[in-house]
């Protein structure tokens, strides 16, 4: 990484700044489960799911898996899924995943404790499109994307899906490996849709305040920014070590690291976006804090 700067992406009170520094098209990684937990909670404002009901998946609830309290494993728990990943073999079969996860046998009772799982995302994903009749990224760009003003993120199911998106060190990345899929698009689209997300109409204020309930997990991390961090719904939610209230999502894979995330203080509201290649999700989680403490604290 060195001296350069990282790609970041800012909205000040819902308006685009100029960052000076290319906005390029990069992997979302783990944002995309705040715009799979968006999307599924807007089945829920139309009445299609409810919050607290249990799922085909499992004897758990929607809110159980958007907040990672379903008691359910995580296929990053498998070495050989990282050798795999390392050695650009194609993805495995999601029900073959699931069988070498024994996913089926839940880790603890649901709504007792957390485990992060992408397993439960995976599942959300499924119900998304089961409720509504639609293939993941039709429903993504009927019921979020459009609403939101989104015209550039994608779905990435392909390597060649891949090849105008900015992977680090890892160009011979399969998508195929994040089971609950792996949007990519510039940095400003994933801004923009947080900021319109938690700011706009989308969802209903009930919902929305729903979606900030947070299970908190502890006190501050080393080398990252948090001083309590929590999960909510899609949202890891939280104070940062500059008193700022953070809430969006961080995410990583083999070669980059993307953090999203959105503050607000008295009447005024901030959301960045920052990228990079080779980092540590600490040093670009304290860049986006850094970027809104910017914006926001005089």
């Amino acid at each position: 990484m060195g001296d350069q700067p990282m790609p970041s992406a800012l909205f000040i009170d819902g308006r685009p700044q100029a960052s000076g520094q290319p906005v390029s098209r990069v992997p979302w990684w783990s944002f995309t489960k705040t715009a799979l937990a968006a999307t599924a909670l807007t089945l829920v404002r139309d009445g299609l799911l409810g919050l607290d009901e249990p799922v085909a998946e499992g004897p758990f609830t929607l809110r159980q898996l958007l907040r990672h309290e379903a008691g359910l494993a995580d296929y990053s728990e498998l070495a050989e899924y990282h050798a795999a990943v390392a050695r650009h073999e194609q993805p495995w079969p999601a029900e073959e995943m699931l069988q070498r996860l024994d996913a089926t046998r839940l880790r603890y009772q649901p709504g007792v404790g957390w485990r992060y799982s992408n397993v439960g995302y995976l599942y959300v994903a499924r119900i998304i499109e089961r409720s509504t009749g639609l293939v993941l990224e039709q429903a993504l760009q009927q019921r979020l994307f459009a609403p939101l003003g989104l015209t550039q993120a994608r779905l990435a199911r392909t390597p060649a899906d891949l090849q105008d998106v900015s992977m680090g060190s890892a160009s011979a990345y399969h998508p195929g490996w994040v089971y609950h899929g792996l949007l990519v698009g510039p940095l400003d689209e994933a801004a923009l849709l947080l900021d319109r997300l938690l700011t706009g109409d989308l969802l209903p204020p009930a919902l929305l305040q729903a979606m900030h309930e947070v299970r908190v997990l502890g006190g501050p991390l080393p080398g990252r920014p948090w001083t309590a961090p929590g999960y909510a719904l899609g949202l890891m939610q939280g104070p940062a070590d500059n008193g700022l209230p953070l809430s969006g999502h961080t995410g990583g894979g083999p070669g980059s690291v993307v953090a999203v995330y959105h503050c607000a203080q008295g009447e005024r509201t901030a959301t960045g976006a920052v990228f990079a290649a080779g980092a540590a999700e600490g040093a670009v989680e304290a860049q986006v804090v850094h970027q809104l403490a910017a914006a926001l604290i005089p």
